[in-house]
């Protein structure tokens, strides 16, 4: 089933050049957060298990916000895999991989996208069907030039590149023949969150949404 799920997150995450990554503090705030982004254009939405309230927020945005494609992230055992497909997810985002995620990835229907960087890594993960994965952390790990040189000796994977990832160099992720879209936070920065400026957020979703590779 692994193939199929794949398959599904691959079609999502054509939607938009960006995935929203957020770390979300207070609950009160995913959904209009949610809304915004949407709105301007990014419905594909992970939301990083980071905070206490992290599963009460995608709860909000799963019931309140139409048209968002919500995922986890940071999901880092296969009870976090497991409450996040009884939440409601679509996907779910991990770091990197391990065999106890990657079994219980086989008995819940949602979608996970694991994190592989090393083409041992990259390869390992094809062998359980995984052509989709996460490239973490993007720039500590080399960047786009060892993003790149993995795109010769793996053709059939395709990544979503996440952490340090900006404004600044996001076109170039996107240019990479192996990246299928990419992840990031500069469209929901932490002040304009804190200030509830979700017309502010709505404008820079927009911008990162028009993001051509």
């Amino acid at each position: 089933m692994t193939r199929e799920y794949q398959k599904g997150l691959e079609a999502s995450l054509k939607l938009a050049p960006v995935v929203p990554v957020m770390v979300i503090e207070n609950v009160e705030d995913a959904v209009p957060l949610a809304k915004a982004l949407v709105k301007g254009g990014l419905p594909v939405l992970e939301i990083t298990l980071r905070t206490p309230k992290a599963m009460d927020c995608i709860r909000a945005i799963i019931a309140e916000v139409e048209g968002a494609i919500v995922g986890s992230g940071t999901v880092l055992t296969p009870e976090q895999l497991r409450d996040s497909f009884k939440l409601g997810c679509k996907f779910a985002v991990s770091p990197g991989s391990t065999g106890r995620i990657l079994g219980a990835a086989e008995d819940y229907d949602i979608a996970l996208l694991p994190g592989g960087v090393t083409a041992s890594e990259c390869m390992a993960l094809l062998e359980w069907g995984y052509t989709i994965q996460k490239f973490f952390p993007a720039e500590p790990a080399g960047g786009t030039s060892y993003l790149s040189s993995l795109a010769a000796p793996l053709p059939q994977v395709r990544f979503c590149p996440t952490g340090g990832i900006n404004v600044a160099n996001a076109q170039s992720y996107l240019k990479l023949s192996n990246v299928i879209t990419i992840g990031g936070s500069w469209m929901a920065p932490k002040k304009l969150v804190e200030a509830r400026d979700w017309t502010g957020i709505e404008k820079l979703a927009a911008e990162a949404a028009g993001l051509k590779g």
